[in-house]
């Protein structure tokens, strides 16, 4: 399973490259807003400034909503680098753009999935990624990973080329739970890949090594 991290924060993106297992990024405008990235070069330029620390897979989030503007300013955030995947948002107007970017060689990321239907629709339309929200179906009591089951399956029965790209983990169980059901990748903060380092177990093992050693060799 791939490991990107959902942040804008080119600190926290640098920390998870370094740990060696970081395949690449998600943003959204909430994510830009947050790291006070304002204007449209501004934000052009923060996305190649990501672009030059991961190896691949920078999703950057269209904020059109109509097909004509949706598909002009992705090929805007297309042309930054080659690492960019337009995150275009499931609507009707968004499918027919993922057709389009797809139809010439632009990869996409079809963005606030909800339901297993939504995911067909993306498949069919040639998205690269689909993002069910996992966190965000349990905050309205759904199950969002019945809903990364459901989508697994329908993708195997018809060999789907898109991956499932589940997003809004929340925390460790939610990344283990997808990588078990088959997520093709997960995103996540950085605090949840570095809580996978975590074990009692590790500490008070790696604490007794350490006194042995000094014990016999001071």
């Amino acid at each position: 399973m791939k490991f990107f991290i959902d942040t804008a924060n080119l600190n926290e993106i640098k920390e998870a490259y370094d740990l060696g297992v970081l395949d690449g990024v998600t943003t959204n405008p909430s994510l830009m807003a947050k790291e006070g990235i304002k204007g449209i070069e501004n934000i052009k330029a923060h996305y190649k400034a990501i672009c030059d620390i991961v190896d691949n897979n920078v999703s950057a989030e269209v904020i059109a909503t109509d097909f004509d503007n949706i598909i002009k300013e992705g090929k805007e955030l297309a042309k930054i680098d080659d690492k960019i995947v337009v995150k275009v948002p499931m609507i009707k107007e968004g499918v027919k753009a993922i057709k389009k970017f797809t139809s010439e060689g632009i990869r996409t990321n079809c963005t606030l999935v909800f339901s297993a239907g939504q995911a067909i629709l993306a498949a069919k339309a040639g998205a690269s990624y689909v993002s069910p929200f996992v966190g965000r179906l349990d905050d309205i009591s759904q199950d969002g990973l019945e809903l990364i089951s459901q989508i697994r399956l329908i993708y195997d029965n018809y060999a789907y080329d898109t991956e499932i790209l589940a997003a809004s983990v929340r925390h460790t169980m939610h990344l283990i739970q997808c990588a078990e059901i088959g997520a093709d990748v997960a995103t996540c903060p950085l605090n949840v890949i570095t809580a996978l380092l975590k074990h009692p177990l590790t500490d008070s093992g790696l604490e007794k090594f350490l006194a042995d050693h000094k014990k016999v060799n001071g």
